[in-house]
């Protein structure tokens, strides 16, 4: 029996369904015009590790590498304030790191040490953006056959729709922000697909027990008992996690800046579509109490001769 005040989430689909719908041609969009802003994991190009005798202040090294005739620089601190990595768009030059560090030097009264110089190929960025795609791709497809066998095909369908509006919606917001995109964030990406897959199971599981238990009522109705009993366990769960990830987010440096943020954006459109696209997908399909009981047994197939 359903307990406790049952609110009515189904009520608003119509309109939840058209919000989810402006925000993936938002993001179709502008992946089709900006596209995404790809780091140096992905196009390639120089990694120069810089070290300080005191923290480094990130707008004078910009300053100076921007004075210098460096374009297209990320500036980072790197495990402390006195490490410093910088990403630049530039061919390979084994004296890179050398003329980068004189560059900081003339606008510095520090003694400053060149602990790393690396460069990243075009064509490594380009495999490992391939074999990221690919990932998820496949990721999403096994999530597909796993649903299906553990409840029903319409729920495979549903949890995959609502995975994919979530990937789309993180991808859009990065592409709009025009957030630098690297293996950090594409690793953010797959814990989102992890972690919104698990609140649309428990939800589904909920709809599944209620449609076998409850004998009243139309599947809206189920959806909302079933959404309403989870709710407490979906917002406790939000809630704990952003607070870790916002914590991540302003202490974590920036290193894991947008690895947070994919995780922020993640978890909050991640919620909501458990609730308002996975669900939303059933009705649409019209999923029915048939769908899930299991079949009957005709007569004579326990053992019984027929006469």
């Amino acid at each position: 029996m359903a307990t406790g005040k049952i609110y009515n989430f189904m009520g608003v689909r119509k309109l939840a369904l058209a919000f989810s719908l402006i925000l993936m041609l938002v993001s179709i969009g502008s992946l089709a015009v900006n596209g995404l802003k790809f780091g140096l994991d992905f196009t390639g190009g120089s990694l120069v590790e810089i070290g300080y005798e005191q923290p480094a202040d990130l707008e004078q090294v910009r300053s100076s590498l921007q004075t210098a005739g460096f374009q297209d620089v990320t500036v980072q601190t790197f495990g402390s304030p006195r490490d410093v990595l910088i990403r630049l768009q530039a061919d390979h030059d084994p004296k890179l790191g050398d003329k980068v560090l004189q560059a900081l030097e003339d606008g510095s009264n520090q003694n400053l040490e060149l602990r790393r110089n690396e460069f990243v190929g075009s064509q490594v960025g380009e495999e490992l953006r391939e074999q990221g795609g690919l990932g998820m791709l496949l990721a999403l497809f096994m999530i597909m056959v796993y649903l299906a066998f553990r409840f029903q095909f319409k729920f495979s369908i549903g949890a995959v729709v609502a995975l994919v509006h979530d990937v789309l919606v993180v991808l859009g917001f990065f592409s709009l922000l025009q957030v630098e995109f690297d293996l950090t964030v594409l690793a953010a990406i797959l814990a989102v697909i992890g972690y919104s897959l698990n609140d649309t199971i428990v939800v589904y599981d909920r709809i599944r027990e209620n449609f076998r238990v409850l004998r009243k009522g139309d599947a809206a109705e189920v959806m909302n008992t079933s959404l309403s009993q989870t709710l407490s366990r979906t917002l406790m769960t939000s809630i704990t996690t952003l607070l870790v990830l916002v914590a991540l987010f302003y202490f974590g440096g920036e290193m894991i800046h947008g690895f947070a943020m994919a995780l922020l954006v993640g978890v909050l459109i991640g919620t909501y579509s458990s609730i308002y696209v996975a669900a939303n997908a059933l009705l649409m399909m019209n999923i029915t109490r048939e769908d899930l009981l299991p079949p009957q047994k005709e007569e004579g197939e326990e053992g019984e001769e027929l006469p």
